[in-house]
């Protein structure tokens, strides 16, 4: 069975847009994954099919409408895939969780538009997923969702051209990944890494994993503190075993 992702979105016409294209696109044309769009407004009761109102207490913009989204959601059978609702307010998106995504059936995404959903949709409907992307604001959820299946296509199987590709990427076991580099061996003064071309596997695995932990350690100490809690654990948790096996 292949991926399916279903997108209720006001503008459909932007899907499967980039993902149409490279591997992305390749493997839709294969079969390996399937792209359906549901339009909210086709959900619409009036004869203006509104699908927003302004904001209960007063403020600017407009919010979408609790009962024309919840039609336009019933109208997609779940088939076992998780429900994604785009928003800034939802919890920030991670590669652990792209990677259960990926694994599954398929995902249904709700794209945002506005100022946002009526909160009694999530009431009445509580297996929703509030997702965010970063802490960004767009100008609606179409192009985070296309972030986040492109995320889950790449890792399908049959899509990368090499199995081992994304299992060093950042994120993928808590850290940044090590930098790259290729040929010329020197442009502009610079040179590749010695070690990288001494063909000593041992001293280029050592050399990126100190260089993954140098970076992450730099560049993202939320990452960094979350990656030497998980360790710290996982070590008390090897001796609290060790201890209890002696007993």
């Amino acid at each position: 069975m292949s991926f399916v992702a279903t997108i209720l979105t006001l503008y459909p016409e932007m899907f499967p847009g980039p993902l149409g294209h490279s591997l992305a696109g390749r493997a839709l044309a294969e079969g390996k994954w399937a792209c359906e769009t549901v339009q909210i407004r086709d959900f619409a009761t009036d004869k203006h099919r509104t699908v927003d109102d302004t904001p209960a207490g007063g403020g600017a913009g407009m919010v979408l409408k609790c009962d024309v989204l919840a039609r336009a959601l019933d109208s997609a059978p779940a088939a076992g895939r998780p429900i994604l609702a785009m928003t800034p307010r939802g919890r920030p998106i991670t590669q652990a969780r792209i990677r259960e995504l990926a694994a599954g059936p398929g995902v249904i995404i709700l794209c945002g538009r506005f100022e946002g959903f009526d909160e009694r949709l999530f009431e009445a409907r509580p297996q929703i997923e509030q997702v965010s992307l970063a802490d960004v604001v767009l100008s609606g959820g179409e192009l985070a969702a296309l972030t986040i299946l492109d995320a889950c296509i790449r890792l399908l199987p049959g899509v990368m051209g090499a199995a081992l590709s994304g299992a060093e990427e950042s994120f993928e076991n808590g850290l940044l990944e090590y930098p790259q580099y290729t040929r010329p061996y020197e442009w502009e003064g610079r040179k590749i890494p010695e070690v990288l071309r001494s063909g000593d596997h041992a001293k280029i695995a050592a050399w990126r994993k100190a260089r993954s932990e140098d970076d992450t350690r730099s560049r993202r100490p939320d990452l960094w503190e979350r990656h030497e809690g998980a360790r710290v654990q996982s070590a008390s948790d090897a001796r609290r075993k060790t201890k209890e096996s002696g007993q």
